[in-house]
């Protein structure tokens, strides 16, 4: 009796912190679920004039010229996808890369000053990437077009800022990509080893496709702190408007100043905008497009999470 008792005094306790943990984290859950949705709303009523005014041709239109009352934002829809897209082309192998090297190669001596030096990267200000990128960047990207033929106006283009980006969101890509890797049962490794693969046909052929969800995931993360990126961006991409190549396979974006969603949000025109309602929404108006992209990258990677952690 005085066993069951005992028992009974042991684990009401922990039942009592576990319901209590369980109703902090779904309170904050759903407090950060209302937080979004009010944001969501709010940025739609604001933007709705310009909404009113433009139509469909405020996403497709490429011509932004505030003075005239003409708000096409395909131009910085374009930019953001470039450098974006420059910047996980360049950063997911390398990342991708160095976390097979921690997870699977190093032994754990290593692997934690390996991967504590690529986080401290995390660490590093955004401002304090856009003056490195002002200072060293732009001169090299300069001379590197120069010698490969181009005649670029300066160094300040959409391939400078992706390049920057993909310093950037490298620790992203390389901590989750290594933690999904290290999610894979050591079970499955000794399972491949005993059939007789070596260590590297084992990491291809059961830790990255085992991983396969949460390395995705990662590179997901990685692509929604890109969108959202804005002072480093800021100070190298040029901020030019309304620049759109010839075609989707021209490489003059990669020679050429730009505009991104971000870029355009972090100059003066917001405060000029905020005493015209139609120019207010119609800045406001990035900030939903931008809101929007980036809610539905870091819901799809975070489903991708839940589906590798339940594998």
């Amino acid at each position: 009796m005085s066993n069951v008792l005992f028992q009974n005094d042991t684990r009401q306790p922990r039942r009592f912190g576990w319901g209590l943990t369980r109703a902090m984290s779904l309170s904050l859950t759903a407090f950060a679920a209302v937080v979004l949705v009010g944001m969501l709303v709010l940025f739609a009523m604001e933007s709705a004039p310009v909404l009113k005014h433009e139509g469909v041709n405020y996403v497709v239109g490429k011509t932004w010229f505030f003075r005239s009352e003409t708000f096409g934002v395909l131009p910085m829809i374009y930019g953001t996808a470039v450098v974006a897209g420059i910047a996980l082309l360049l950063a997911a192998p390398i990342g991708i890369g160095a976390a097979v090297f921690t997870a699977e190669i190093v032994p754990p001596r290593v692997r934690m000053p390996v991967k504590l030096a690529i986080e401290l990267l995390a660490g590093i200000p955004s401002v304090v990437y856009g003056l490195l990128g002002i200072l060293l960047l732009r001169n090299y990207v300069y001379d590197g077009l120069r010698a490969a033929g181009f005649d670029p106006l300066s160094g300040d283009t959409l391939l400078t800022a992706g390049l920057l980006l993909a310093v950037m969101i490298l620790p992203t890509i390389m901590t989750l990509s290594d933690d999904a890797l290290r999610s894979v049962p050591s079970m499955s490794r000794h399972a491949a080893r005993g059939l007789g693969l070596t260590h590297g046909q084992a990491i291809l052929a059961v830790s990255l496709p085992q991983a396969r969800k949460g390395l995705i995931a990662a590179i997901l993360l990685a692509f929604g702190r890109a969108l959202g990126e804005a002072i480093a961006v800021f100070l190298v991409v040029g901020r030019q408007d309304n620049q759109l190549p010839g075609s989707l396979f021209s490489l003059e974006p990669l020679i050429s100043s730009g505009q991104t969603l971000t870029s355009k949000l972090g100059g003066a025109e917001v405060n000029i905008a905020y005493g015209d309602p139609l120019h207010w929404a119609a800045v406001v108006g990035l900030g939903l497009l931008l809101l929007i992209a980036v809610t539905v990258v870091t819901l799809v990677a975070a489903w991708l999470q839940r589906e590798a952690a339940h594998a």
